[in-house]
């Protein structure tokens, strides 16, 4: 930390007074998790020179540096962790995403590149292959000597991998496949190292045999020649050229005209083709078996959910620690301006995404343990998978678009400097824009979520009695009788006897908090749940169209459940902080992410009858209440992230500003010393008019 950030830190200690004190230190070691080791010497490495991008070169120079640091990569062993031990890995998959997300504050571009390769092409052939695949194909893969892309989105297909058009057509004769892509539309497209760096792939293809499409399955087909580079015999494609960020990455599109590969290359852990033609899986399941098969490289969300949650603290840390220096406006003193950070406004713009970061960093710990735990095989039942799948699908999308907003908020909070690429904003939000859809498209994700929702809310009413569904009607009947006619309302101002200083109270309430949160979840999805009952049992146009029409409810409703979660982690997180001072300030910075959620939804609250007028009308005010409190502890909880200007490498969170605004200050106080001032206009008119 620069000296001029170690005089503004011991000011704002000063200014707290008697208010809570924060343990940076043990708050930051809660931070890094489970996995503090390795994020440590994640964060070393990701904090080197040779490893950061560079601005303003050209996306070819780009691209052969971030190749070359794919090499830097592997000389630290920092991409091996999840593979096995007999290869030179440590079979530790959560140590693995815990280190990977970390590279994105070198270069985002960095951090996708190597999870193509290693997280994508590598883990494929790791999690959908067998035995043999890994003795043949994964010592070239970890060493980087066969650089690989991931070939499953299409240009008609992204999110329906279930329909893409590559086909993969077993030929008994030659004991053969014969990949093809037989309309443009099946030409494989946005793949990183397809462009130029790749050799192989991971083709993901219907596969036929015996005048049977089984679905979806994974190939290893080579791609191009490894000394010449030029594409093999019957492949072709095409480079996407410059993109809106991650310019490092060698896009690209492939396409495949009767290219033969030996039955070998099918990476047949789900399923396998015997010499003569004959089908088998262990999961009789078509549906299953696909779902099986993607489930398997679901670390992809995973290890987005966390680069977003890390991009987030990059941003908030540079635009805090500026806001804490950055002077504007004499609104309460003659000769000094107002420090940013100390506006109402600028602290809502800044504090309400700081709480959404902790809430986000919290939920990402426990996403990470259940993917450890899935993948180590401490707890992989097909329930276990599935949960994970979820979690992943519902926390992914806020994550990333939480981000997304997070940056271009800090952006405009820096003013004209956030614009400089120099401070990151605009170039981190420009990479991190694509993390949206790919892995998965947001919206499609939590609409499987919502379905999802859906099953389990049916499961519940499946085989229950008619005594049961009676008591449940029943309560449902008076639920509706209670929100719609107002009686929770006027249940609500009595208890406040309509003070507001009561209502403010009973919001701040923990179990207040989470009443409201999870009864707005439960209330959308049995809503939708209701609308939605017999489909399954109309023609699939007819079905097909009610879904459509409640499809915005679903989505809705994923995304309170995603909300609820993140809030739920973050109050268990609370928990494990020893120390009082900075659990009370935690606690204020969790009331502050609930309440932000109930004051954005706040609408749907009034109109279902589970908020008071009363009580919705404090809700601004007692966030406004947490904004004052968190003032003096800002600086403490952005530090508490652990990162150094090495990682953030921004000027205006360099402690710069505050150099620049203590020479203007201290210019003026000496000229007002000197006497030599010029007399201000307004001061001579006031003069006058009291004359």
């Amino acid at each position: 930390m620069t000296e001029a950030l170690q005089n503004v830190r011991r000011s704002e200690k000063q200014d707290a007074g008697k208010e809570p004190r924060v343990d940076v230190a043990l708050l930051g070691e809660r931070l890094l998790g489970t996995w503090a080791e390795v994020r440590r010497e994640a964060r070393a490495l990701a904090g080197k020179e040779e490893f950061h991008k560079i601005e303003g070169i050209t996306h070819v120079e780009h691209r052969a540096r971030v190749f070359e640091q794919l090499k830097g990569l592997v000389d630290h062993g920092a991409v091996h962790r999840a593979f096995p031990a007999r290869f030179g890995g440590s079979d530790d998959h959560g140590g693995n995403i815990a280190g990977f997300e970390e590279l994105v504050t070198a270069d985002p571009s960095l951090q996708i590149k190597a999870g193509v390769q290693w997280g994508l092409f590598g883990a494929a052939v790791l999690h959908l292959g067998t035995e043999k695949h890994h003795e043949k194909w994964l010592p070239s893969i970890m060493s980087l000597e066969t650089p690989g892309a991931f070939a499953m989105t299409e240009m008609g297909h992204g999110s329906d991998v279930a329909s893409i058009g590559t086909t993969a057509t077993y030929d008994p004769a030659t004991e053969e496949f014969v990949i093809n892509t037989p309309f443009k539309a099946a030409w494989k497209d946005y793949l990183g190292n397809a462009a130029k760096d790749g050799i192989a792939a991971v083709v993901f293809a219907q596969l036929i045999t015996q005048g049977v499409n089984h679905g979806v399955h994974a190939f290893y087909v080579p791609i191009r020649d490894a000394d010449t580079k030029e594409f093999l015999p019957g492949i072709g494609g095409e480079d996407d050229g410059v993109k809106g960020g991650l310019n490092g990455i060698d896009n690209g599109r492939l396409h495949f005209s009767q290219v033969r590969i030996p039955r070998e290359n099918l990476l047949n852990r789900y399923g396998d083709v015997a010499a003569d033609g004959t089908y088998t899986s262990p999961i009789a399941s078509p549906g299953r078996r696909f779902f099986t098969m993607l489930g398997t490289l679901v670390q992809g969300r995973v290890s987005l959910d966390g680069a977003s949650v890390a991009a987030s603290k990059i941003a908030l840390a540079s635009a805090i620690r500026y806001a804490s220096q950055r002077r504007q406006f004499n609104a309460g003193s003659p000769v000094d301006e107002e420090v940013l950070l100390d506006y109402q406004r600028h602290q809502r713009r800044l504090f309400t995404r700081l709480a959404t970061t902790y809430a986000a960093s919290f939920a990402h710990e426990q996403l990470l343990e259940k993917f450890d735990a899935v993948f180590s095989g401490k707890q992989d039942t097909d329930e276990d998978r599935q949960d994970l799948e979820t979690l992943a699908a519902a926390l992914k999308p806020l994550s990333t678009w939480h981000a997304l907003d997070t940056l271009q908020e800090c952006r405009e909070a820096c003013g004209g400097a956030g614009f400089l690429i120099e401070n990151r904003f605009a170039s981190l939000r420009a990479d991190l824009d694509v993390y949206a859809t790919f892995e998965g498209d947001n919206t499609v994700l939590l609409q499987l979520v919502a379905k999802r929702l859906l099953a389990d809310y049916a499961k519940e009413f499946r085989n229950v009695d008619f005594g049961v569904m009676a008591r449940f009607v029943a309560a449902q009947a008076s639920d509706v009788a209670l929100n719609r006619t107002g009686l929770r309302q006027v249940a609500q101002f009595v208890a406040d006897t309509g003070l507001p200083q009561k209502s403010a109270l009973a919001l701040k309430d923990e179990e207040s908090q989470r009443s409201l949160l999870t009864s707005r979840v439960q209330s959308m999805v049995a809503e939708v749940g209701a609308a939605l009952k017999g489909a399954n049992k109309l023609p699939q146009a007819k079905a097909a169209a009610l879904f459509n029409e409640h499809q915005d409810q679903l989505i809705e409703a994923a995304r309170a459940h995603a909300e609820l979660l993140q809030w739920e982690a973050f109050t268990e997180g609370l928990r494990t902080i020893e120390d009082a001072g900075t659990r009370e300030v935690l606690t204020w910075v969790r009331d502050l992410f609930g309440l932000s959620l109930i004051e954005k939804h706040l609408s749907w609250y009034l109109m279902n009858g589970r908020l008071s007028m009363q009580r919705a009308r404090t809700v601004g005010d007692y966030i406004n209440r947490l904004l004052v409190r968190l003032r003096p502890h800002a600086l403490d909880l952005v530090d508490a992230f652990g990162y150094g200007q090495e990682h953030i490498r921004s000027t205006v969170g360099s402690g710069a500003e505050l150099v620049r605004q203590d020479e203007a200050r201290a210019y003026y106080r000496t000229l007002r010393a000197s006497g030599d001032a010029p007399v201000d206009e307004k001061v001579l008119l006031e003069r006058a008019r009291r004359k």
